[in-house]
């Protein structure tokens, strides 16, 4: 997989690296030559180039990516380059850095965005989590289908603890995708059984996320 990733910051290389690690082909852009670090992350590709420009993007071959990653440090930056990618490159899949949550909600489908990752709105949901049990917690959100990954920590006295998840009457437009129980990583299935303290992950509609949590929460 190509990716091409905007902003070559501590954010971008972080990224790049995880993804080469990976076996992914990865191209890093940046305007300012202080942020080309080369040896950083040597196995990349390198491009000084601003990413708001067309020239640029041609350059950069985004046609022939499959993601593109808008990692800069600034907002408005980072909108430009969703939209550029989605409408004149028709790249796939577009993930877009939030830097201001007061902004988060520019970041959808009109602007190309497919992914908005909120790194403090993301920092504050992994306070919650680590703290609260019984409380849906959103850790992502997903322009499309207006779509949310959220967490749930199932409490003792759940009203599902100890149920089989196929038995379980699940609201529409939800789906549970990972349980994390201790250090373990579960596949769901119908004969699993929810324990007390699984961590559960769903992509969620937002609209059914107040059902999701009312089954889930303990028995009244």
């Amino acid at each position: 997989m190509r990716v091409a990733i905007a902003g070559a910051g501590a954010v971008g290389r972080s990224i790049a690296g995880e993804l080469l690690e990976n076996g992914h082909e990865v191209l890093l852009v940046d305007k300012a030559p202080t942020a080309i670090s080369v040896e950083r992350v040597p196995q990349a590709e390198w491009l000084l180039a601003d990413a708001c420009e067309i020239t640029s993007l041609d350059e950069a071959a985004l046609q022939r990516c499959n993601v593109v990653i808008a990692a800069t440090g600034d907002d408005k930056v980072n909108l430009v380059v969703s939209l550029l990618a989605k409408t004149e490159y028709g790249v796939p899949r577009v993930v877009a850095r939030v830097n201001n949550p007061k902004n988060e909600w520019l970041f959808n489908e009109s602007w190309g965005v497919d992914v908005a990752v909120s790194t403090p709105r993301l920092m504050s949901a992994l306070v919650e989590e680590a703290v609260s049990v019984g409380d849906l917690v959103r850790l992502l959100r997903f322009s499309h289908g207006d779509a949310n990954l959220v967490e749930l920590t199932l409490p003792a006295d759940s009203s599902v603890a100890g149920t089989q998840i196929g038995d379980i009457s699940w609201p529409e437009d939800t789906s549970l995708v990972t349980i994390i129980r201790g250090n373990r990583v579960l596949t769901p299935h119908g004969e699993e059984t929810l324990e007390p303290g699984d961590e559960l992950l769903f992509v969620a509609a937002q609209a059914r996320e107040e059902q999701l949590e009312i089954l889930l929460q303990a028995r009244r």
